[in-house]
This record gives C-alpha cells, structure tokens and sequence, in this order.
C-alpha cells in the first residue's frame, strides 16, 4: 500500500516541472492572444475601419493556425517539443517587431501582418504544448492539467487586455470626438500620435520572447509518447488511416466553433459595451471580466475533474450553459447584457480541456497528426467573429435606413449578433453527447 503510494508522489514530482514550465507557455501565448480585445477598438480608430474590417485583427491572428498547423506537426516531428516551443516564441517576437514600422506607416495591412506572424508562433507553441500536457499524464485527468494552463492562459490574457487598453485606449473617446471637428492634417497627426503608442509596448514584448525563447531550449521537459492504439489479439492493424476516427474530426468541428465563441466572447465585449454607450474607460475592463470568469471555472474544474465529475460531464454543462446566457445576452440589455456576455466565460473555460482529451483518446501513432488538425481548428477565431462583425454591420445599416438613429442602431444590431452563438453550443452540446464516441470501441 505505501509502495503505491510513493510512487503516487513521485510520479506528481516527475510531472511537476515540466507542468510549470508549460504553464509559463500557456502564460505567454494567452497574454499576446487576449490584447486583441484592445486592439480591435484601437485599431478600428486609427485605420478608420468599419466593425467587420476592424475584426480582421483576430482573423489574422487565428488564419495563421490553418496555414501553419500542419507544417508545425513536421517541424516537431523533426526537431522536438522543446526546441518546437523555442522556434514558437522567437517568432512570435519576430511578429512583434513587425509592429513598429506598422505604427510609422499606420498600415492597417502591415499591423495585419505582425499578428499573424506572432499568430504563426503561436500556432507552433501550441502545436507542441497542447498534446503534451495532455499524455504527461493519465488521459483521465488531462482536462485537469488544461485547467491548470487555461487559468495561466486567462490571468495572463486579463492582464494583457488591462496592460494594453491602459495603454492603447487612453483618451481615445476625447479623439474621437476630436476626429470630427479638425482639419485634415490635424486628424492625421492625431492618428499618428495615436499609433506610435504601440511601439514601446512591442519592442519590450519582442525582448521578453526572444529571451524566453533561449531559455526553453534548456528546459528539463520529459520525453513524452501517446499510448499505442488498441489493437485486436491477432496483431492486425485495423487503423491505418486518419481518416478512420469519425470522433477526431467531429472533435475539429466541436473546438472550430469552441474558439468562435471564446473569441467572441472575449474580443466583442469592449467593442459591444461602446456601442451600449458605455465610454471606452470603463469598456476596456470589460474583457477581464469574461477572463476572470473563465479563471474561476478552470479552477472548480481543477478541483472537481476527474474526482467528482467527469471531462464529459463538465462539456455537457458548458454547452447547455452557452446556450442559456446566449438566450440572456439578446433579451437583457446594458450593463446586464454585458455581464452575460462575460458570463460566457463560464460556458466556455472546460471545453477546451475537455475536447482534447476526449479527442485524442485512442489515436496512439496517430496523435501528433490529429494535434495539427486540431490546432487548425482555432481558425473559427478567424471565421465566426468576422462573421458576427458583417452581421452586425449589415443590420446597422438597415436599422439606420428604416430611420432610427446611429447610436441605437448600433446597440441594437450589435446585441443581435449574439445569435451567432447559439448553434455554435449546440454543436459543443452534440459532441458532448453522442459524438466523441463515434467509431470508438463500445
């Protein structure tokens, strides 16, 4: 009995570092992905965008994972975890640089750029974070280990998003309002001004992730494998295709529409409290609020998976979840629908945790492909939110020709967006149920 329970300990000490050190990973990327709840507003001013243009700043970032998942599998089948994370964090830096002669040019295309650069990054940082803290180890507790680095991820990305609109949307009402009133020149200038308040913020980032990039190259990580599949006592192989696991791509489709609603949920609620009237210095603590909310569950799910409920179980809730505050988010309004909105944090924290180990369960040789293909998936953070964005600006325009006036229309059409979401949950709610079995042994 004490045998057993001595090599209980030593296994949590073996996994102990290298769980921190994944963290601090989790970390980084969820601070560089969470800003764009500030930059969307912000760069919407300075480029004098339309709401569907404006959030092209999280297409960028999320395209880039469709582009780069794949070749990020070869690159770490090739050259490791370990020196794939370092590769992932310089060239997020790199991304970083790209920021300045942005701000010069004030080039929305080049800003653009430097997004999906660091989004190419991160695409390999994740590539190789993802799947390994998922088999370090019991597939049974993976989503308990997600947690842990979704709360790293969400603190990081609340501070991010309270660092970056203290300092992207300082007086961005006042100039605004300026906007309208000066001369050409002047509005330049001010835009101007306005752009190179990103300069200073990117080069210390670029700084920090060329640093960190070195350092993980020296990191003790374990190496780490996925259990072989389960195959019959004849020794045949019955699975000799990706293709041949219907659960895997279903779980695709499940995190494609998953990442869709965190973005939206997290990106959309400084720009929606704006259009609610509220003014843009009490907007910009709108996305801690759906990241603390996210910060929290992780931390009931640290504590209750897998002792008291299981990974299927929380994605049932979070699904059925996200389809109720869907329901509140449109038929409340102000500062209520707001906190709905960031509610939605909620609903969303263990999908992710759960999805994955519920995905990857019994690919074995096929794990690191399926990896790819699921870090592909966080392309619906380029797709859905754009589409909200068209949404919104589409039913704007017709609000504003049937004669109501600018600021209501723009509440109004905004709050209707929210629609978007719901068949997003359903989905979730469907692999939660029924789909993360199929093609599975019984």
């Amino acid at each position: 009995m004490s045998t057993n329970k001595n090599a209980k300990v030593s296994d949590k000490n073996s996994t102990l570092i290298p769980i921190t050190i994944i963290a601090g990973l989790f970390f980084i990327f969820g601070f560089v992905t969470w800003i764009n709840g500030a930059l969307i507003p912000f760069m919407k001013t300075i480029n004098e965008l339309t709401d569907a243009q404006s959030y092209l700043v999280a297409s960028a970032s999320y395209i880039s994972f469709v582009v780069m998942a794949l070749p990020a599998s070869s690159i770490i089948n090739k050259i490791g975890y370990r020196k794939g994370m370092s590769l992932g964090l310089i060239v997020m830096a790199l991304g970083a640089l790209v920021f300045i002669p942005a701000a010069e040019a004030r080039t929305y295309w080049i800003f653009l750029a430097g997004i999906f650069i660091q989004g190419m990054g991160m695409t390999l940082l994740q590539t190789a974070s993802n799947p390994y803290i998922t088999i370090l180890g019991p597939i049974e507790s993976a989503a308990k280990r997600i947690a842990i680095m979704g709360i790293a991820n969400k603190v990081a990305g609340a501070l991010g998003s309270l660092i970056f609109g203290a300092i992207l949307l300082s007086g961005i009402d006042e100039i605004k309002d300026k906007l309208s009133t000066v001369s050409a020149e002047e509005k330049g200038q001010l835009l101007n001004t306005m752009a190179d308040s990103v300069v200073t913020p990117y080069i210390v980032m670029a700084a920090v992730l060329f640093a960190l990039g070195i350092l993980i190259r020296k990191a003790p990580l374990p190496h780490v494998e996925a259990e072989p599949i389960d195959e019959p006592k004849d020794g045949k192989t019955t699975k000799t295709s990706i293709f041949q696991f219907p659960h895997l791509w279903l779980g695709v489709l499940t995190l494609f529409v998953y990442v869709g609603v965190e973005v939206i949920a997290g990106d959309t609620i400084i720009a929606y409290g704006i259009s609610l009237g509220f003014p843009a210095t009490d907007a910009k603590f709108f996305t801690t609020l759906t990241l603390m909310a996210m910060v929290v569950t992780y931390a009931l799910g640290v504590f209750l998976i897998p002792k008291y409920i299981s990974q299927t179980f929380a994605l049932k809730v979070s699904a059925i979840l996200g389809v109720v505050f869907t329901f509140l988010i449109v038929f409340t309004s102000g500062f209520t629908s707001v906190l709905f909105v960031a509610a939605l944090g909620i609903a969303n924290a263990l999908v992710w945790p759960a999805v994955w180990p519920l995905t990857l369960k019994g690919l074995g040789k096929f794990t690191k492909t399926a990896s790819a293909l699921l870090i592909m998936a966080i392309a619906g953070g380029a797709i859905i939110p754009p589409l909200y964005g068209s949404f919104v600006d589409g039913n704007k325009a017709k609000l504003i020709a049937e004669g109501m006036n600018e600021s209501l229309a723009s509440a109004e059409a905004s709050t209707a967006g929210y629609w978007i979401l719901l068949p997003c949950y359903l989905i979730i709610l469907y692999y939660a149920i029924s789909g993360h079995k199929l093609g599975l042994k019984k």
